[in-house]
């Protein structure tokens, strides 16, 4: 059963934003497919409404998507409303950046992590680290592990972020909020950009926090991912399904695998304490669709590799065995190598 859209649900209500000159902190989103169309919305002000395009937030994504928003601006479906914001800069490919005049301060990245990368190649290739994204600050606000080693961009300035955010694609131009959570990032973000992301995560009535033991909060994220991701692709359930009865066990096994590869990395984390974790995210997002699923859905590449697949890999550098989420990476792939191949 397809959840009900919020599309059309409410008024539209148009807004373009003047940052009034300045010095205000520049952000190009690389990726701004469902997450990142919506972190460029949080990061444009709403209360600085002068009748022209946000100019110091700009989007790169694909070229359907980016068409869309230049002709109609971005619909986003709140809980509440539907707002549209029209953005100055809007790009299919750095080439169209290079051409541009907008130089980012920051730089936060929202693919999946199959397409780092490329992204990274992209980047170098391009030639823009000696130029437009010279001293700009990367963030990798994405799901899975091991990502900052995967993007190996040679700057001092890569952190990483992960979200909890639910937001889902409703057509080419227009996303849809699905649930709110907590934004984590690591701490040594300089000082402007942290402000900068406070300020604007805080006006939109939303939880971010900056951490010094990131890894933890990545290990969480993982543990709920581990479970809910491949488990909902496989049944073709919301987050919900995972709290039913009969996969209880399954749950538990996941979870016990996970944590025992985590603590074999230097991670604090109990079984129960993590169960419990897991069922509270399920339950708050049982309704949503998960990532992978959608994935599955539309035929696909799941980030199958940097969920279970990190534990697997990881497992195996420390000898130990993890047959159930093995096991669903071994199903996932199947179902994607089908469709793929």
């Amino acid at each position: 059963m397809a959840a009900k859209s919020i599309i059309n649900m409410s008024p539209i209500a148009f807004y373009s934003y003047d940052f009034g000159g300045g010095n205000m902190m520049r952000a190009l989103i690389y990726g701004a497919g469902a997450i990142g169309s919506f972190v460029g919305f949080l990061l444009s002000d709403i209360k600085a409404a002068k009748g022209r395009p946000v100019d110091n937030v700009a989007l790169l994504g694909r070229m359907g998507h980016i068409e869309e928003i230049r002709a109609n601006g971005l619909i986003i479906g709140l809980f509440d409303e539907t707002k549209s914001i029209k953005f100055e800069n809007c790009f299919s490919s750095l080439g169209e950046l290079t051409k541009s005049d907008f130089t980012p301060d920051l730089v936060i990245i929202c693919v999946k992590t199959h397409s780092l990368r490329n992204v990274r190649d992209e980047i170098l290739e391009s030639g823009l680290l000696a130029g437009k994204l010279r001293g700009a600050t990367f963030v990798l606000l994405m799901n899975g592990m091991g990502n900052k080693e995967l993007f190996a961009l040679p700057s001092e300035n890569v952190y990483e972020g992960i979200t909890s955010i639910g937001v889902k694609f409703s057509k080419g131009g227009a996303i849809e909020l699905k649930g709110t959570a907590k934004t984590v990032m690591e701490d040594g973000i300089g000082a402007e950009i942290k402000e900068f992301l406070i300020q604007r995560f805080e006006s939109n009535k939303l939880e971010i926090e900056f951490v010094p033991e990131f890894k933890a909060h990545q290990w969480n994220k993982l543990f709920v991912n581990s479970v809910i991701n491949p488990i909902t692709a496989l049944t073709g359930g919301y987050n919900g399904i995972v709290l039913c009865e009969q996969l209880r066990s399954t749950m538990e096994k996941i979870v016990e695998e996970c944590v025992l590869v985590a603590r074999m990395e230097g991670i604090d984390a109990e079984t129960d304490a993590v169960l419990e974790f897991v069922r509270s995210v399920a339950s708050k997002t049982s309704m949503n669709t998960s990532s992978m699923l959608s994935d599955t859905i539309h035929r696909k590449k799941t980030e199958m590799e940097s969920i279970n697949g990190y534990v697997i890999r990881t497992a195996k550098k420390n000898n130990i065995s993890v047959p159930v989420n093995e096991t669903l990476y071994a199903l996932i792939k199947t179902i994607e190598n089908g469709y793929l191949n």
